[in-house]
């Protein structure tokens, strides 16, 4: 029998519902306590999802029974939580980004390498059965030599529907901390780790109109730009071009993800999901073509990565949800606002190394020890 891994989530906001949920259904891990600074909202979440123990943040990482904290809580205290969870002899595993500043997220690898723990970090979609089946085509030579990509995350802003919008135009907010992990995740464990960058943002709008209850009418001052490209130079080789934005209205006609190589173009699916179709055009081809993935975890599969992060713990093996992926996708993604400002490009100081990818055929809950 499997020893589940005890699980203690700090942050009860919209995302714990679905950790809460998938987690139930992971064999290797459990929810044992739920905690928020508001403690109503700690407490309807244990009551809906049976979680058996209701705590303060701080009990919670105090805890002797608590194994590793997931770590929900709204950018800006990232880096506080997850340092006091290393300090207190847990392993954690942040929402993204890893930290709202570079620095904290050296500081978290930092604390664990010294206290021998581990740092898991979401975005895992880069985990599910579209984006392992895309890089399984690349490494296969389904598109020749890699040469180039394009990524493309353009909307409205979240304040149209979000319950809680403030955080969205704060520091560790903005389409770039927000949605851009989900892009350069995929692009980096595709590609490999990013030398340098190029890029220009702005502001569009110092306040935004929130469009939601229960603060809708009330006016966010907005901290971090709301439109923003990027220009990246990966280590590897490939050119790749990156755009984010809160400030187009109605649907674009661009796709999610692009790469280009010496054999071919490849078209991937939203990396904010799990599943999606995967197209190829081949060199020579008149039309893109489907290809099936023979990789599981196709529906919201959010707590995969941190499933594998509990068995890798218990194994010795490296996770693949890992702190110095998200390091480095954290550096990319402030290099590209400093690169706006200075004018110039900006040489990464960071590092990452491709995780191993998951085998194919696995079903929900079940993943190698």
């Amino acid at each position: 029998m499997v020893q589940k891994t005890r699980i203690g989530i700090i942050g009860c906001g919209n995302i714990s519902t679905i950790y809460l949920t998938n987690i139930a259904r992971f064999e290797c891990m459990e929810v044992h306590a739920v905690a928020d600074l508001n403690g109503a909202a700690a407490q309807a979440k244990a009551e809906t999802f049976k979680v058996p123990n209701v705590l303060t943040p701080k009990e919670l990482i105090e805890s002797s029974e608590v194994d590793v904290v997931l770590n929900l809580t709204i950018p800006a205290a990232h880096a506080e939580v997850a340092i006091d969870a290393l300090e207190n002899g847990k392993s954690v595993y942040n929402e993204k980004p890893l930290a709202a500043e570079r620095e904290d997220a050296a500081a978290i690898l930092a604390l664990a390498e010294k206290k021998g723990l581990r740092v898991g970090c979401a975005p895992d979609t880069f985990l599910g059965s579209a984006l392992q089946n895309a890089r399984k085509l690349i490494d296969a030579g389904a598109i020749g030599t890699p040469i180039g990509a394009v990524a493309f995350m353009l909307a409205g802003g979240p304040e149209r529907w979000h319950p809680n919008p403030y955080f969205f135009y704060q520091k560790g907010g903005g389409p770039m901390f927000d949605m851009g992990p989900y892009y350069l995740t995929a692009l980096t464990t595709l590609f490999g780790p990013v030398r340098r960058v190029n890029g220009s943002a702005r502001i569009s709008a110092k306040q935004r109109p929130i469009g939601s209850e229960p603060h809708k009418g009330k006016l966010i001052d907005v901290e971090i730009p709301t439109h923003i490209a990027g220009v990246l130079d990966f280590a590897s080789g490939p050119v790749g071009t990156i755009l984010t934005s809160f400030d187009v209205p109605g649907n674009n006609h661009l796709p999610n993800i692009e790469v280009y190589g010496t054999g071919g173009s490849m078209r991937l699916t939203d990396p904010n999901n799990f599943g999606g179709d995967i197209l190829l055009w081949e060199a020579g081809g008149k039309e893109w073509t489907t290809v099936p993935s023979p990789f599981g975890y196709a529906e919201n599969s959010r707590g995969l990565g941190l499933g594998d992060m509990a068995l890798a713990i218990a194994s010795g093996r490296p996770h693949r949800a890992n702190g110095q992926t998200a390091s480095h996708v954290l550096e990319i993604m402030h290099a590209i606002h400093d690169a706006s400002a200075s004018g110039a490009h900006v040489e990464l100081k960071t590092d990452m190394v491709r995780p191993e990818p998951l085998p194919e055929g696995l079903e929900f809950g079940k993943l190698p020890a």
